[in-house]
């Protein structure tokens, strides 16, 4: 039976978004009144609304108009800010995969940052991805680490996954999976044994 050591991308993989301030000023508001509601408003877009709707529901929040252009444009400076791999992350990928661990990618991200991590490079060291936009549910629920185990092909006890939420790892946890919050790569190491 296949082991799957399953990651989350925000967070585990890559740092905490620089985009914000960028984000806020194309906007025209101060980073200030932007960031809670670039939060707040976040489950939705990662649950499969487009980027026109979440971009215009901040703007509506924080009272700046937004157009397609300035919602693409948002978009593009978003998936920006949440493009940078920690190093020893990606190592880490990098020797499991050499080692031939069955890695795979699950990640609450919007349907244009799904489409943009396929592009890179790195996507390539994972057998499968799966992004909340795509499938329009989103952890903790249940129902995506199910889609995740049915696309694997895999036992819940079959998977080992890291996520930097602790919410998301009880809520694999509650499906039968093993998981740990994610602390760095050398924790990592460690429960990887």
């Amino acid at each position: 039976m296949t082991n799957w050591i399953v990651f989350d991308y925000g967070e585990v993989l890559c740092t905490r978004t620089t985009s914000v301030p960028k984000l806020a000023a194309t906007m025209g508001v101060p980073a200030g009144v932007f960031e809670p509601a670039y939060w707040e408003l976040r489950d939705a877009y990662d649950r499969g609304s487009t980027d026109l709707e979440y971009w215009t529901s901040i703007g509506e929040r924080v009272g700046a108009p937004v157009d397609e252009a300035m919602s693409a444009e948002l978009t593009a400076l978003d998936i920006e800010g949440w493009a940078h791999l920690v190093p020893s992350s990606l190592e880490l990928l990098e020797s499991l995969a050499e080692a031939g661990a069955a890695l795979a990618l699950l990640s609450n991200a919007s349907v244009a940052f799904g489409a943009w991590v396929r592009t890179q490079e790195w996507a390539k060291l994972f057998r499968h991805t799966m992004f909340s936009g795509d499938v329009r549910c989103a952890k903790p629920d249940a129902e995506i680490y199910h889609l995740l185990l049915d696309q694997l092909g895999a036992e819940p006890g079959d998977c080992l996954f890291f996520d930097d939420r602790e919410s998301n790892v009880e809520g694999a946890r509650a499906v039968g999976m093993h998981a740990h919050r994610w602390d760095g790569t050398e924790a990592a190491r460690a429960a990887l044994g």
